[in-house]
This record gives C-alpha cells, structure tokens and sequence, in this order.
C-alpha cells in the first residue's frame, strides 16, 4: 500500500518561508497525481495544491496561488520491490498566521491533478505549521 510521511513542519514568523517534503513510497504505477492539504482547528481539511507524475502539470488553489509552489523530485523505480518513489515538495512564500495547520499530502492514481478530498486514497499521518505574527 502506498506509504507517504511529511516532514518540515515547523514554527516560523510570519512573511518567513518553509519548505514541507513527502516522501511517498511503494507505488504501484508511475501515473499518480500527489497534493497537499491543510486542515485548521476547527476547519475543514483544504486543498492547496496537486501535482501530476505524467506531466508535472500543477493546479492550485486561490488561497496559496502565487505564494505556495509543488515540486516533484528524485522520482526513482525499485526493480527489487517493483514500486515507484518520489519526493513532493510544497515551497510556502511570505507565511501568514492564517497558514498555521496541520499539512497533510495524499496520494491518487488519478493522471490529472485534482484538488477534490474524495479523489484521494492514500494520506500521510500531517506535520503541523505554526506561524507566529
């Protein structure tokens, strides 16, 4: 089954930057769409961003638009186990208090990017983000 663990998660200022990584394992096929999510006390668990394995093609949300970027990288094989890895990076500019969650990434065999919750199967177990004002 896929596995996916986040890391990076952090206290910072506000208008400072981090960066979170997924590091996503045993996938089974090389077509998969991976995505970050964000959810607040209180709140509903948001999308922010989804990034396609076919194309690199990305697709954000309003909110992080222009402010958060979604990389992937050091997409490997493993003929030993016969699954996929790859690392996702979500790149978070000019941090606002409003930013402070818990950043989950999630996996989909979907091809295309989607920013749908229900899309997802597969879910790390979340980092938490603070930001200080």
């Amino acid at each position: 089954e896929v596995r996916l663990v986040e890391s990076g998660g952090a206290l910072v200022q506000a208008g400072k930057s981090l960066r979170l990584s997924c590091a996503a394992s045993e996938l089974m096929f090389d077509g998969y769409a991976i995505a970050w999510f964000r959810q607040a006390p209180g709140k509903e668990r948001e999308a922010l961003a989804s990034i396609s394995s076919t194309d690199n093609s990305t697709e954000y949300a309003g909110s992080v638009k222009g402010r958060f970027t979604i990389v992937r990288a050091n997409a490997k094989f493993s003929r030993t186990g016969g699954f996929h890895t790859v690392t996702v990076y979500l790149n978070m500019n000019r941090l606002e208090p409003e930013d402070t969650a818990v950043y989950y990434c999630a996996a989909s065999y979907r091809l295309r990017t989607t920013l749908t919750l229900g899309d997802y199967d597969y879910w790390g177990q979340g980092v938490q983000v603070t930001v200080a004002s």
